[in-house]
């Protein structure tokens, strides 16, 4: 993609994603991903109730009357976005493929992160670490991050989500917020995601395409595995080969519904073809 290109798409996705956190997300944002701290506000006279551990001995004895400290919640966070760039979010069948979507979602979280005063950074992945990107504030981060999304390749195709969380885990220090976006199609990843989510507080964002849930009888095709390179036959004109593939994928995609319940992680699954505003939003309220 021309430089050009890449900055004329940066500007849409920009104008979108931006409109959208300022108008929709702002309040739902806010309310989901609460600080963790707690910072000194201002002191005020003891009332009747008041935990007396929150007394402030050195204005009561100026006053020579109780006074109790206030505490804020500390609002800013520290928020990572775990971008997966496998060979597998080259797919799609609607108007739409799952590295599009990918790409908007995680805007959207980032401009409604800056917007909430947070820093924000990301960590993209394959089946290794293959960029990272520390957490900062700023609109010029914002769209450096916006950049990268559009226009970085990858090294890799295949997908280690384990090593991923491992990154994430040893990396980041500070508790943060961390969204994984994903397909997760990938296996042997609970672990690291139960000691990740303990460590941070982890959200799955599961991006598929609709044609990923079942194969149209068409006949004979040839498929290719965009990660591994390999291509297979399937004569799709076969109901038993379309019912075992379907069958395959519903029973997969509940695994993983019920590994992120195992773990304690907030999620929420995204079809390229419907809307990702409306999952985004349902999934905040939730955690209201």
């Amino acid at each position: 993609m021309e430089a050009t290109d890449i900055i004329k798409k940066v500007r849409q996705i920009e104008i979108k994603t931006r409109g959208l956190s300022n108008n929709i997300f702002a309040g739902e944002y806010h309310s989901a991903f609460k600080g963790r701290g707690m910072t000194f506000s201002e002191v005020r006279e003891y009332q009747y109730g008041d935990d007396i551990r929150n007394i402030d001995w050195n204005v009561t004895a100026r006053f020579n009357h109780p006074y109790i400290k206030i505490f804020e919640e500390e609002r800013e966070l520290t928020v990572m976005l775990m971008i997966d760039v496998s060979g597998s979010r080259e797919f799609g069948t609607s108007y739409k493929f799952k590295k599009n979507v990918i790409t908007e979602m995680a805007a959207v979280l980032a401009f409604s992160a800056i917007q909430n005063n947070d820093k924000i950074g990301v960590i993209f992945f394959s089946d290794r670490i293959e960029k990272f990107i520390p957490p900062k504030k700023g609109k010029k981060h914002i769209l450096h991050i916006i950049r990268q999304l559009i226009s970085y390749t990858p090294e890799h195709r295949q997908t280690n989500i384990s090593e991923a969380l491992k990154y994430l885990t040893n990396a980041i220090k500070k508790r943060c917020t961390t969204f994984i976006i994903s397909d997760f199609i990938d296996d042997s990843f609970e672990d690291a995601l139960k000691i990740a989510n303990q460590k941070h507080d982890v959200v799955a964002l599961k991006v598929y395409d609709k044609r990923e849930t079942e194969i149209p009888g068409i006949g004979l095709i040839k498929l290719k595995d965009a990660e591994s390179g390999e291509y297979y036959w399937a004569d799709t004109s076969n109901v038993k080969v379309r019912d075992a593939y379907k069958k395959w994928w519903h029973e997969t995609d509940k695994e993983t519904k019920t590994l992120f319940s195992k773990c304690g992680v907030d999620n929420v699954s995204v079809r390229t073809d419907e809307d990702y505003v409306k999952a985004l939003i349902a999934l905040f309220k939730k955690r209201i």
